[in-house]
């Protein structure tokens, strides 16, 4: 089963691939914060060179206490020899008297040192890595604001090819993992690199021959670290998949809980999250046996680097070319060079992790919006609400079959033309075209004469109101929900608004009034309740075009006669486009467009169709008993009200 469903994974072919190059496009947001970058990285030098000096001070302290034993020994040489024995030694007659009689002042010295040293590696560590993290944090900042702002202004189109889940991901735990990687891996990275080339050094000038032993350790780590990263950074990219589609499944049954619980389709639900999840697990599981191999592989490494110059180390020691306090610090220096290398494994699971997320975050800043304001684009000018389709043609994503053919048809200023058609005839799109989802494939949509493409999108928006069939309100108040488009709107403002769309009653019922928070998604509100707040919303803004997309759909029949009575008035010296599925609503528009498969098949007015139309006439007779119950219960309903 999880063969048959891997083969069939959507978008396979399509998938970009993940890029060490977006990493480094990431990596460049650090030039947002160049004093506090400069300054972390400052301190990491400061601090790794305090690091490399104990090593040093600690063969100061055990040759002190060498010298001092030895100092002791030849103090018994006779006085005519021990010029021979400093001789042999090395040692100035000052240098034996201190050896001889103050040993103590050289270790005073040495651990005086080793504890300034200590602090200020610990003090500029603490301030490399509480910089590097105020810089990561700033860096996922701008990020999840580009993406943010960057999905808020992708055409329908992009929406329509991609989950929500997936955008979700990657604005939140693909983010984190390119921070993670900024904050921790790339500044271990380069402290690797600084501690690796300054211990190298440091034991080149102290013993060439020992160091000579331990270089050829460190190609085998690179190669190791390059193989490593090439296999685990797609591996990686799997799991940021699938995770998207575990976290779309989730977030679809979220948001349609009601629905799975009407048709008792938990046991299935369940089935498909247990797919994604183990899918997930497997993927894990992949990730782990490779890293399993990676880590005892480099320890391995430096286990044998260890064996080689412990030998070979011995063997100076034996010839007396190498002393003990020289020895000593040089396995200190040792562990420099094998740390770094023991945290390959670390840098390289970081690495992998971020780049595949740099790739899922990029394609997203990457993808070319299908709609657009032109280079010369000009603001749309106060309008009177004159809309004319001219041939227009649409095709979804510019291809296949076309959803609208040679459509035209005008809308004199404060005329309300009504759209209708059976389920698929293309009548959303014909709405969705006015304010630019989408843009026309062939043909042109001119208000006032003016083509909408010339225009931006801002200054065209401003002046539609729309109300959907699908209601979407926002967290917050009903107040803030009506008040969406105008922010600065004034609470009398607000109130003639919900008025007008028979919403004032009822909000001003609830304890809160305007103020009653409308829960996640309008959970507080009934279908009604935030049908009639987004029909306030649109009205707030006074637009010369108002859109109706079926906007009474949700509303019983009392309350649909009342919101119709206000949109009648409302809808008056405003170019109003309505669609409706029953006849009844739309039959005194001043024009009434029948659609069917995408294609104009009627236009006029209700008489002139029903003796011209075929199509319309069937469609008026097939609801004529259902619109006279209806309309019979619906008086009914107001004179009991009145």
């Amino acid at each position: 089963m999880f063969q048959r469903r891997k083969k069939g994974e959507e978008g396979k072919g399509n998938r970009p691939k993940p890029s060490f190059r977006d990493l480094g496009r990431a990596i460049r947001y650090l030039s947002h914060y160049k004093r506090m970058t400069i300054f972390a990285y400052l301190f990491l030098f400061i601090s790794t060179g305090a690091q490399l000096m104990v090593p040093q001070l600690v063969q100061n302290v055990l040759d002190a206490v060498t010298n001092g034993m030895i100092a002791q020994q030849i103090g018994n040489v006779p006085a005519n020899f021990l010029p021979a024995v400093l001789d042999r030694l090395g040692w100035s007659a000052e240098q034996f008297d201190t050896f001889a009689n103050r040993p103590e002042v050289a270790l005073y010295w040495a651990m005086l040192f080793i504890v300034i040293f200590a602090v200020a590696r610990g003090a500029f560590a603490f301030s490399q890595t509480f910089i590097a993290e105020q810089v990561s944090q700033g860096v996922a900042f701008d990020l999840r604001n580009e993406l943010f702002e960057k999905i808020q202004r992708l055409s329908f189109s992009y929406h329509d090819r991609n989950r929500t889940g997936q955008l979700m991901i990657r604005a939140t735990d693909d983010v984190e993992k390119v921070r993670g990687f900024i904050g921790q891996g790339l500044l271990m990275a380069v402290q690797a690199l600084v501690l690796l080339v300054g211990t190298l050094t440091i034991l080149f000038f102290t013993n060439s021959r020992l160091t000579l032993v331990v270089l050829p350790i460190l190609p085998l780590a690179l190669v190791l670290f390059m193989v490593f990263g090439a296999v685990a950074q797609p591996l990686f990219a799997a799991v940021q998949r699938k995770l998207s589609r575990l976290n779309t499944i989730l977030q679809e049954n979220l948001a349609g809980i009601k629905v799975v619980k009407a048709f008792v389709r938990e046991p299935q639900e369940q089935a498909k999250f247990h797919v994604a999840a183990e899918d997930l697990m497997n993927q894990g599981i992949t990730v782990g046996k490779v890293f399993s191999f990676l880590f005892p592989v480099i320890f391995l490494l430096a286990n044998l680097g260890q064996a080689a110059v412990l030998y070979f180390g011995g063997v100076q020691i034996i010839g007396s070319t190498l002393t003990f306090g020289e020895w000593q610090k040089f396995s200190l220096y040792l562990i420099y060079v094998f740390f770094p290398i023991g945290q390959l494994g670390f840098i390289i699971s970081q690495m992998s992790q971020a780049s595949a997320s740099a790739t899922r975050i990029f394609e997203i800043l990457n993808a070319q919006n299908d709609v657009v304001n032109k280079p010369d684009a000009r603001g749309l000018p106060a309008i009177q609400g004159e809309l004319a389709f001219e041939n227009v043609t649409f095709r979804y994503f510019g291809s296949g079959d076309a959803v609208l053919s040679d459509i035209s048809f005008v809308a004199a200023p404060g005329q309300t033309v009504a759209l209708l058609g059976a389920t698929g005839s293309g009548k959303s799109t014909v709405i969705n075209l006015i304010p630019r989802f989408y843009d026309v494939s062939e043909g042109r949509l001119t208000i006032d004469g003016i083509d909408v493409r010339d225009v931006t999108l801002e200054s065209l928006r401003s002046q539609i109101g729309i109300v959907l069939q699908e209601t979407n309100l926002f967290s917050g108040s009903i107040r803030d929900n009506i008040a969406f488009g105008r922010p600065d709107a004034t609470d009398e403002e607000v109130s003639a608004a919900a008025k007008a769309a028979a919403a004032h009653d009822f909000i001003v019922g609830f304890p809160e009034g305007y103020n009653t928070p409308v829960g996640e998604r309008g959970s507080t509100l009934s279908g009604g309740q935030k049908q009639r707040v987004a029909i306030a919303r649109a009205l707030l803004l006074d637009p010369r075009i108002l859109i109706l997309d079926d906007s009474t759909s949700s509303v019983d029949l009392a309350t649909e006669a009342t919101i119709q009575r206000a949109l009648d008035k409302l809808m008056e010296g405003r170019t109003s486009i309505v669609i409706a599925q029953r006849i009844s609503t739309v039959r005194n528009a001043d024009q009434i467009i029948v659609l069917e498969k995408g294609k104009v098949v009627g236009r006029g007015t209700h008489v002139e169709l029903m003796e011209t139309n075929p199509i319309y006439a069937e469609i008026f007779s097939s609801q004529l008993v259902e619109d006279a119950v209806i309309d019979g219960e619906a008086q009914e309903m107001e004179a009991t009200q009145l």
